[in-house]
Order: structure tokens, then C-alpha cells, then sequence
């Protein structure tokens, strides 16, 4: 069946090492929305971080943000559909989490320090000791920047997250280091009952509603549009992108993906920095 849509993971994906959009991977895009292909924003990111050389090209409509947790039109920043956050789950995660009261995990008796960010109505929010030192959570000279110019800084996240428990999108625990994030992690499934958890970088536990995914997402607009799955191809570099290749008619991975990524793909294109997008749509997908 003809690919009529595709849906496009944002960092490492169908963005360059400087988050930006290549010239590449634009004139392809481009190329394919003037074939008739529809082009899909799937991100993790909050929809007012999305990247200006991504919403501002032409003909991009719709964007599936927050893993899902909210949909967009983009023109107009129209929040077509939403899946906020449980009260009862986000406090769970706060409460499993507090710094020093966590049960035995792994028998160290702690899970040690972490820190939050919140996204609220397609803005986020995090905590000064993050905002202001991103590579102490593990973050790299790229994330770093990016950090900085997108979260908005607020004293105690937590206290802050407490406060807007009922308009939560969704939120990030941001740990420092794998055997961290496994007990985090395990403490968080066990606390929560109607949560979605994925990750896209070493640092991050992401959590969204139950019914929230980047494959969820893409069924709304799919819907929306009138397609079918095998309509449908899907551009992803890491673990919060496997249920969405895994969804998709066709699931492709850029190179440089983690390992559950390429193993959910039907196709591996070269790498983020090569304009794997490009190469994809030209040569898996055959669109351009």
C-alpha cells in the first residue's frame, strides 16, 4: 500500500547534531508535502519547545507532542486532543521519589536524589539545580543548551508540581545514572496505576497517562485524516519511539538509534547527521 503519511521523531532523528533542521532533510520534507505526503511532528519535547526551522515550514500541520500527551494543530498551536496526568499518580511519584524516604531498592535502602520537570499546556517547567547545571543530571554539551533556552525556572519543582497536579500534560524524573534510573524506574511502575513510562535519553524517565505514546498520538491523527496503518511510515531513534515504529505501517531508524529502536524497525537509514530522513523518504519509502 502507498505511504500517504509520515510521522518524524525530532532529536537525532530528522534533527543534525545542532538540533537544527538540515538543508537535506528540508528540501526532502518539502519534496514529499508537495507529493501529497502528510508530515507529522512526533516528539517528546513540550509543543512550545518545538524548533522554529520544524513549525515554521510549510505545510507541517499537525504535531504529536509530550510522548503523545497532547496533540497540535500547529498554525494555529491548537491543542486538538489532550491526556493529562492522573492527580492520584503524579503524587505516587512524588511521594516514591522524595529524596531519602524511598523504600529498599536494590539493597542500597535508597534510590538517591533526582529532579522533576513538568509540562503544562505545551510548556515546560523545571527546578533551578537542573536549569542551571544540566551536565550534573548527565546531560550532554547539545542537551545542555538546549536545557536552558526551553524550561522555564522555578525554585522547587516539586512544590511546583504539587501546585499544578491537575493541569499536568505530563512529567520527566531526571536521575544520573543508569543503575539510578532501573530503581526509579521500578519504584514508578509500582507506584502508579494509570501511567505510561518511556525514555528517550540516559536521563529521563517519562511519564504520560496511560493513554498517551507517540503511537497513540499517531492513531488520533490518522483518524483525523481518514488513514490506514499501512499508510502510515514512522522515523525514530530511541526507546520512546519503539511503539511507534512498532505501530506504524513501516517503522524506520536512523542509525544511530538505541538498540530497542532498531530492533522494533522494518528499515535502518543512515544516520541522524547523514540526513537519514532524506535518505529514507527517497530511498526505503520511495515518496520523493
Amino acid at each position: 500500500m502507498k505511504i500517504k503519511c509520515v510521522a518524524l521523531d525530532l532529536d537525532r532523528t530528522t534533527l543534525n547534531g545542532q538540533g537544527r533542521l538540515s538543508e537535506g532533510n528540508r528540501r526532502a520534507l518539502l519534496q514529499a508535502m508537495a507529493n501529497g505526503i502528510h508530515v507529522i511532528v512526533a516528539s517528546g519535547r513540550a509543543f512550545d519547545t518545538l524548533p522554529e526551522d520544524i513549525v515554521t515550514l510549510p505545510g507541517i500541520e499537525y504535531a504529536v507532542t509530550g510522548n503523545g500527551a497532547a496533540m497540535y494543530h500547529v498554525p494555529t498551536g491548537e491543542c486538538l486532543r489532550r491526556h493529562m496526568l492522573k492527580e492520584k499518580d503524579i503524587m505516587a511519584v512524588l511521594k516514591a521519589t522524595q529524596g531519602g524516604n524511598e523504600k529498599a531498592v536494590m539493597g542500597t535502602g535508597t534510590v538517591g536524589k533526582v529532579t522533576y520537570e513538568a509540562f503544562i499546556d505545551g510548556a515546560a517547567y523545571a527546578g533551578r539545580e537542573y536549569v542551571e547545571n544540566p551536565a550534573a543530571y548527565g546531560a550532554s554539551a547539545r542537551s545542555v543548551e538546549y536545557v536552558r533556552n526551553t524550561r522555564h525556572l522555578v525554585e522547587d519543582i516539586r512544590a511546583f508540581i504539587f501546585r499544578h497536579k491537575s493541569e499536568m500534560d505530563s512529567m520527566d524524573i531526571i536521575v544520573k545514572d543508569e543503575r539510578q534510573k532501573d530503581a526509579v524506574w521500578k519504584l514508578v511502575e509500582e507506584c502508579t496505576e494509570e501511567a505510561y513510562l518511556t525514555s528517550s535519553m540516559k536521563q529521563l524517565i517519562e511519564i504520560s497517562h496511560k493513554d498517551a505514546g507517540k503511537h497513540m498520538g499517531m492513531k488520533f491523527f490518522m483518524e483525523r485524516l481518514g488513514l490506514e496503518r499501512e499508510e502510515v511510515a514512522a522515523f525514530g531513534d530511541a526507546d520512546n519511539d519503539v511503539d511507534m515504529l512498532l505501530f506504524a505501517g513501516c517503522g524506520i531508524a536512523v542509525e544511530n538509534a538505541s538498540e530497542k529502536c532498531l530492533a522494533a524497525a522494518d528499515y535502518v537509514t543512515k544516520r541522524h547527521e547523514e540526513d537519514g530522513v532524506a535518505y529514507g523518504l527517497r530511498e526505503i519509502l520511495r515518496v520523493i
